[in-house]
């Protein structure tokens, strides 16, 4: 049976979109970002297209595309739009799925409704992308207590920067999660190099 990856951060801006472009590519997959809240300099799925070099077929429809780029809960109320449960049960493709949230686990789409709720639904395994700059033990260890919380299967923990090999060590020894692997900073990205430093830092059987 094929895979299904839930991304998720421990903030937002912390690489999820590039995580999940380097994973996608690599099992030559498919990419689903249920909910974008911000369009005006593009989307997440068009950086993912982008990076990954999948065909367009690979890069599935969001359910929802909002204008503001702020939470979801308050991007919906400025457009007008109710964000309906059951428009984001999770696609059926025929490959690997590789589905993004929007900022955090704990990021709401509705009053009623956060991110990490919906992951419980799915069922599926969560992967959390995490800086390795200061403040990351904080969020990494939260961001892992809020979903086990929710009974939420933990795949492991990506970061993402430069090297610091204690907090990566404390996180994932007191988390009681695996370390993926660490992407570094990329000067020039684009899908040569993200497909090469991603194969470089990440070991692909983790994955299937």
């Amino acid at each position: 049976m094929s895979r299904t990856f839930i991304i998720t951060g421990t903030d937002t801006d912390v690489g999820k979109t590039i995580f999940s472009a380097g994973l996608v590519a690599a099992l030559g997959g498919y990419y689903w970002k249920p909910v974008q809240a911000g369009i005006t300099d593009g989307s997440d799925a068009q950086t993912v297209a982008r990076l990954s070099g999948l065909p367009p077929s690979h890069i599935l429809p969001e359910a929802y595309r909002l204008t503001t780029p702020c939470s979801p809960h308050r991007a919906a109320v400025i457009d007008g739009v109710v964000i309906d449960p059951a428009r984001l049960a999770l696609p059926v493709v025929s490959g690997p799925l590789i589905v993004e949230g929007a900022g955090g686990a704990l990021v709401p789409l509705s009053p009623d409704l956060l991110h990490a709720d919906l992951f419980a639904g799915w069922q599926k395994p969560v992967i959390i992308v995490a800086r390795t700059a200061l403040g990351t033990i904080n969020h990494s260890l939260l961001t892992i207590e809020a979903l086990l919380a929710r009974n939420i299967t933990i795949h492991g923990i990506a970061f993402m920067g430069d090297v610091h090999q204690d907090s990566e060590a404390i996180i994932t020894h007191i988390g009681g999660i695996r370390r993926l692997g660490r992407l570094p900073h990329l000067p020039q990205l684009n899908a040569e190099t993200l497909g090469a430093a991603f194969s470089a830092n990440f070991d692909l059987a983790d994955f299937t």
